[in-house]
C-alpha cells in the first residue's frame, strides 16, 4: 500500500497539490482521474520522489519515504516499476535490451539469467520473436507492452503508469488496460495509473481518486463512479468523449 498524507507542493506562487491526501492499495488498480492541469502528473512524480513536496507524508508499506536517508529511497525506489507516457523505449536498443536495461542497473543476475527473464516478461505481455527487433519496427500497442515487461522485469511492488493509453486506438487501449489488470492482481502490486480516459476509469478501476485543481475531491470504485452526487466529478465524467458519444447515439 500507498500512503500520501497533506501533500502540497508549489512552484512559486502557483500552488499545483492542495493538502492531498490517499490511499493506494496493494493488488488492486489505483486510478487518479481529472482533466489536464488537474495535479495527476503532479502526484505521481512527487510519489516517485522526483520533485520534492513542500509538506507532507508519502508512505510505502508505512516506509515514510520524504523522511528518510538517500540509500534507503533509493532501496524503495528498487521496488518501482515505471510505465511512462511515450513508452520511453530506447531507439538504439533492441527489443531484448530494452527490457534487460534495468536488470543490467541492478546487476543481481548473470547474463543467462538476465535473457530468460526478459523473455518470461516478453512472454506474460504476449510479445513472442521481438527479441531483436527494435522499437521502430513495433505498432504502438506492442511498443507500450514492451514498456510494461520492461516496468516488471525486477518484479516490482510498486507500479506506476502515467497515462498508458496516450496515442492508443480504443481496441488497443482496452488490451492495455487488461493486461495492467492481470499483472496487478496476478502479482499483487499496488499500481497507480495517471489517466483522463473514462473507458480506463469504468474497465479497471478499482480504486479511483479524483483530483480537480491540485484538490482531493472523491474517491471511490468504477461501480460507484456513475452514481456520485459530487458536482465536480460529474462534470468531468458526463464531458468526457465517451459520454458525448452515447449522448449522440441516444
Amino acid at each position: 500500500m500507498i500512503k500520501i498524507e497533506s501533500i502540497n507542493k508549489s512552484f512559486g506562487s502557483k500552488k499545483v497539490l492542495h493538502d492531498f491526501s490517499a490511499n493506494f492499495e496493494s493488488g488492486k488498480v489505483n486510478l487518479i482521474i481529472g482533466k489536464s492541469g488537474s495535479g495527476k502528473t503532479m502526484a505521481i512524480k512527487c510519489m516517485l520522489g522526483l520533485h520534492e513536496v513542500d509538506s507532507g507524508h508519502i508512505y510505502f508499506s508505512n516506509r515514510d519515504f520524504i523522511n528518510i536517508s538517500a540509500f534507503k529511497r533509493q532501496q524503495i525506489r528498487k521496488e518501482i516499476g515505471m510505465v511512462f507516457q511515450g513508452s520511453a523505449l530506447f531507439d538504439s536498443m533492441t527489443i531484448e535490451e530494452n527490457v534487460m536495461f534495468p536488470l543490467l542497473m541492478s546487476q543481481t543476475l548473470s547474463n543467462s539469467e538476465m535473457k530468460k527473464r526478459v523473455s518470461f516478461c516478453l512472454n506474460r505481455v504476449a510479445l513472442k520473436n521481438v527479441n531483436n527487433l527494435y522499437p521502430s519496427e513495433l505498432s504502438g500497442g506492442m511498443q507500450k507492452r514492451v514498456a510494461i515487461a520492461r516496468a516488471i522485469s525486477l518484479n516490482p511492488k510498486y507500479l506506476f503508469c502515467d497515462e498508458p493509453n496516450s496515442g492508443l486506438d480504443p481496441t488497443t487501449a482496452s488490451v492495455i488496460d487488461s493486461l495492467l489488470q492481470e499483472i496487478t492482481y496476478e502479482y499483487n502490486i499496488t499500481t497507480v495509473i495517471n489517466t483522463h480516459d473514462m473507458n480506463s476509469a469504468l474497465q479497471i478501476g478499482d480504486n479511483i481518486i479524483f483530483l480537480n485543481e491540485g484538490n482531493f475531491m472523491w474517491s471511490g470504485t468504477k461501480e460507484t463512479l456513475l452514481n456520485s452526487k459530487n458536482n465536480s466529478l460529474n462534470k468531468f465524467i458526463f464531458s468526457s468523449e465517451v459520454f458525448k458519444k452515447l449522448k449522440n447515439k441516444s
